[in-house]
């Protein structure tokens, strides 16, 4: 292997940080596309953990991302320390933490530090996100918010 050619693997990690970072940026951008671009058709995205709800699939979750960027008036997610395991060529699963804070068109603030417990897929389009599970890693704070 040349000093340019980049393995498998890595291009595949790069992908799915991609993907996770399309996902913030299209949800802080106040862009429900771009969001849902991380995910594939049939994705899971479940927060029940975090007093939200579970999604399945293009049509809910998109549905969940246009009615918070018509309820937020700011907000940003950081998503770092991913760690990504291959099951096979075309299956993997990995964790992110991701840090969010924000204020409501109402004025209710929210803060959270949460862990995505994810699993991605190759498909002709890339790597997306098929499932992913948000829990608290510390209490989030809600002031005011109505989740």
């Amino acid at each position: 292997m040349t000093s340019t050619q980049i393995p498998a693997t890595t291009a595949a990690e790069l992908q799915i940080i991609q993907a996770t970072h399309r996902y913030a940026r299209g949800l802080d951008r106040f862009d429900p596309e771009e969001a849902l671009s991380a995910f594939t058709e049939d994705a899971v995205w479940d927060a029940t953990a975090v007093g939200l709800e579970r999604f399945e699939g293009h049509e809910q979750i998109r549905a969940f991302f246009e009615r918070d960027a018509e309820a937020i008036a700011s907000q940003f997610h950081v998503i770092t320390n991913h760690v990504i395991e291959f099951d096979s060529s075309d299956r993997a699963h990995g964790t992110n933490y991701v840090f969010s804070e924000g204020q409501t068109n109402s004025g209710a603030r929210f803060k959270a530090v949460a862990l995505n417990e994810d699993g991605y897929v190759a498909t002709p389009d890339g790597w997306r996100i098929a499932s992913r599970v948000i829990s608290a890693l510390i209490p989030p704070e809600l002031d005011g918010f109505d989740a």
